[in-house]
């Protein structure tokens, strides 16, 4: 018990009232919380708005800001609506004019904005700076006001009047959806498509006793303004059954190259309420926390043009698909969406499933169409009556002129009119205010014409109002009409599915060590294979250049790069794109460029791969002064890179090749078209810092042009291309020759070859030349194929001109054997 004090007047004795404070407590609280309810947090569920979305929206109208006008201060909107309607604090009513103007708020925006109304992770800039106007989605939501359709109210002070609710030729509240915490109570509306919910309304217009599974064939479920992913339809469907129920949200996101080295995660689009910004944080914290692994870093590249585009770099030997299983795991790119469908039915809160929502809206469009028919059907029906009386007095407008002029004054006059023209005293007082040049011809055939037009409409207005069936069927029409203006394709993609949260990764997270085939084409791209299985057989064609080297390994090991100044580099695997499965040759078109793994020197070209185990019979290199060598497989464990053979100087290396079993034929090619081959046992292994011994003998001008080995025990193919040493490049018009390599006897080594191809008149020198498994491949200049003449029986039989030029040539692989394709080395220029 507590006392209540009151300091009354002098000379009045002072007054004490003892009162209950639970009483008190209880009846203050229920005051406020029904306020809170009624007046700022629930919206009702006709029109889908709360009160300070509603006052914005009437008060915009209100003052004419339509969208054919221009924008206006938003402050202006502020200060007219708090002056007028709402008189809760400006901020409450920008904030809630800046979410009517987002389109990542609202599936359809009531207000068009113009300046900054802030994003996903940045506030609007203040009321002082921004601009508005309605937008044309809202002139549904307040249109024939002035028609009498909604009950109008006094506002806060009795000086206004403020619409109850507004007429809402949208089903607001399910396309904008809705969120609020009142007291002891909350609401959560998801956003839906409006061509899907208007569907819905019109079959449950034409069908009152519809199902929920009806309405669902219409509505399937949310479509949120930011699209993404919604994960398992139980909780939608429990949403829509009982009006409260939860679902899961998904960013949607694909893996990509985001760089020539790496792989990338890009998303595209997040959850509904979720910023880039907060993606970014909460992948930082779970980085720092070690709980995520797998991330090289992550850009924020939205615009206004292309929209959001955030994406995650992956390091080198993780999957990005298992990555992104973890980001969903433990970053808000997947979010949970609790549906709590509270709304205003009649005053009161109710919870509303989808039939309900629907019924609600559908129950006030007929409200409101009627009570526009009635409205315009009584101002028609009075300006019917007009009409009559005018077209009265025009018929004896003599004797109604005379009638009016003999009168004392205009109140003698509307009774004498009244009682000979058996008129009403509306009909008497418009006849006396009209104007004289109504009086024609025309007037009369203009007014008849209006009388008929008033009756037909009178008599439309009329079926609507005493037909049901005709009043669903117009408001039916009218949704129709609206979904056809306004409607915009579903954003959102349904997924079946249990809904629960995600949680190990169904992939292994790290790229495992598997057997993998290192290849590099003849334009310098680099990638790998995933199975030794997917190398080509004989004859099969890929879709880029020829393949110019090749080198098993796996996926987390390394290989080397041999290149023309006798170095090789070291080239870690797990940094080159995985080629897709294929069933013919693998094309190498989304390799990475050599230069994004290494760093080559001047003048410098790469010439083969290598492995880099220590094992087998070891390396193969001959240089272009005609120069053999064995590098015996002594690899350093700790360099990066390293010598494998010293050069004199101006010489260079050629080709460099990895023998499998040491009994391979090495073959020298040179460039005035002698070929020489002897086997690789006549060459004895050296170590890395020999100069290596002579491998054919060389005329003065002459230069070895292209070395490899050929398997003995498989069918192989010389081909060779000759042109003039003068021509420019790419002029010249160069003849290709394909003899087998069995008609080319063997020598011994440092002796002179046998010729390869008879020069034709102009013709000077080889310009290309390969040897190696049939058949063979060539490529242009620019990776493209080249076509081959078919195969010479002669030795030294002279080529055949061709469409294209050729700049490098290949065969198969050896799907049977760990031998890699043989590079062709092509010549430097002057």
């Amino acid at each position: 018990m507590a006392r209540r004090t009151t300091t009354p007047p002098p000379d009045v004795p002072e007054k004490i009232v003892d009162i209950d404070v639970s009483d008190e407590m209880r009846g203050s609280f229920l005051e406020y919380a029904y306020s809170v309810i009624y007046s700022r947090a629930l919206p009702d569920a006709r029109d889908g708005l709360k009160p300070v979305q509603r006052r914005i929206l009437f008060g915009m109208s209100e003052m004419g800001l339509r969208p054919d006008r221009g924008h206006v201060k938003s402050s202006r909107v502020v200060g007219d609506v708090m002056g007028k309607y709402h008189p809760h604090g400006d901020t409450a009513i920008y904030d809630a004019l800046v979410r009517m103007a987002q389109p990542f708020s609202l599936r359809l925006p009531l207000v068009d904005g113009h300046g900054n109304f802030g994003s996903l992770d940045d506030g609007p800039a203040a009321m002082r700076y921004t601009e508005c106007r309605l937008a044309q989605s809202a002139l549904l939501m307040t249109a024939s006001l002035d028609e009498d359709v909604v009950d109008m109210a006094p506002n806060y002070d009795g000086r206004e009047n403020e619409p109850v609710v507004l007429p809402a030729a949208i089903p607001n509240l399910l396309v904008n959806g809705a969120s609020g915490i009142a007291v002891g109570m909350a609401t959560n509306i998801a956003p839906h498509n409006l061509v899907e919910v208007v569907a819905a309304a019109r079959h449950l217009i034409a069908h009152p006793k519809a199902t929920l599974d009806d309405l669902m064939g219409f509505v399937p479920g949310p479509d949120l303004p930011s699209g993404g992913r919604i994960i398992g339809l139980d909780g939608v469907r429990e949403a829509y059954e009982t009006g409260r129920g939860a679902f899961r949200v998904r960013a949607t996101a694909h893996v990509e190259s985001v760089t020539p080295r790496r792989k990338g995660i890009v998303v595209t689009e997040l959850p509904y309420n979720v910023g880039p910004e907060k993606v970014i944080q909460r992948i930082k914290e779970a980085v720092d926390a070690k709980k995520l692994t797998g991330i090289a870093a992550v850009d924020d590249f939205s615009d206004m043009e292309s929209g959001l585009r955030l994406v995650i770099e992956v390091k080198n030997g993780f999957v990005p698909e298992a990555v992104l299983e973890q980001l969903y795991a433990l970053t808000p790119m997947e979010d949970s969406f609790n549906i709590n469908a509270v709304s205003l039915v009649e005053g009161q809160p109710r919870t509303l499933g989808l039939k309900d929502m629907l019924e609600v809206f559908v129950a006030h469009r007929l409200d409101v169409v009627r009570r526009r028919s009635l409205y315009r059907r009584r101002k028609a029906e009075e300006r019917l009556h007009l009409v009559d009386g005018l077209l009265v007095a025009i018929l004896d407008i003599d004797e109604v002129i005379a009638l009016i002029r003999s009168s004392d004054d205009s109140a003698a006059a509307k009774v004498r009119l009244i009682q000979v023209f058996d008129l009403s005293d509306a009909q008497a007082t418009y006849i006396l205010e009209m104007p004289l040049r109504r009086l024609t011809k025309f007037s009369r055939l203009e007014l008849e014409s209006e009388r008929d037009e008033l009756r037909a409409r009178i008599a439309e207005l009329t079926e609507i109002l005493d037909d049901e069936k005709r009043l669903r069927r117009v408001v039916s029409d009218e949704l129709a009409a609206v979904a056809k203006e306004h409607g915009t394709p579903r954003r959102t993609v349904l997924l079946e599915g249990s809904g629960a949260p995600t949680k190990a990764a169904a992939v292994p997270l790290e790229v495992a060590d598997d057997p993998c085939v290192v290849l590099m084409s003849s334009t310098g791209l680099l990638a790998r294979t995933t199975d030794d299985r997917e190398l080509p057989a004989d004859g099969e064609r890929g879709a880029h250049d020829v393949i110019s080297a090749a080198v098993r390994t796996t996926a987390r090991g390394h290989v080397g790069l041999v290149t023309s100044t006798g170095r090789v580099l070291r080239l870690p695997v797990l940094e080159m794109p995985t080629l897709p499965p294929t069933h013919g040759a693998p094309s190498l078109a989304g390799g990475v460029p050599l230069g994004a793994l290494v760093e080559l020197d001047k003048g410098e070209q790469p010439v083969g791969l290598c492995s880099v185990t220590g094992e087998g019979p070891g390396l193969a290199l001959g240089t272009a002064g005609g120069v053999v060598k064995r590098v015996a497989p002594d690899v350093p464990s700790s360099s990066d890179q390293w010598s494998v053979i010293r050069l004199d100087d101006g010489d260079r290396v050629v080709g460099a090749v990895e023998l499998t079993t040491g009994d391979e034929e090495l073959v020298f090619v040179t460039t005035d078209a002698q070929l020489l081959h002897f086997p690789a046992s006549a060459v004895r292994p050296q170590g890395r810092p020999a100069g290596g011994m002579a491998g054919v003998r060389l005329d003065d001008s002459a230069r070895v042009l292209w070395f490899g080995a050929v398997d003995p025990a498989r069918e192989a193919v010389v081909v060779t291309a000759a042109g003039s040493t003068s021509a420019l490049p790419g002029t010249s018009g160069a003849t290709v020759k394909v003899t087998p390599f069995s008609e080319y006897p063997g020598k011994g080594r440092a002796t002179g070859g046998v010729r390869a191809q008879r020069f034709l008149k102009g013709e000077d020198t080889l310009l290309v030349a390969w040897v190696g498994p049939a058949p063979a491949r060539a490529a242009t200049p620019q990776g493209g194929p080249a076509p081959l003449p078919p195969i010479d029986p002669r030795r030294d039989g002279s080529g055949l001109p061709t469409s294209k030029p050729v700049a490098a040539v290949g065969g198969p692989l050896e799907p049977g054997g760990p031998r890699p394709a043989t590079p062709a080395a092509p010549e430097p220029s002057a």
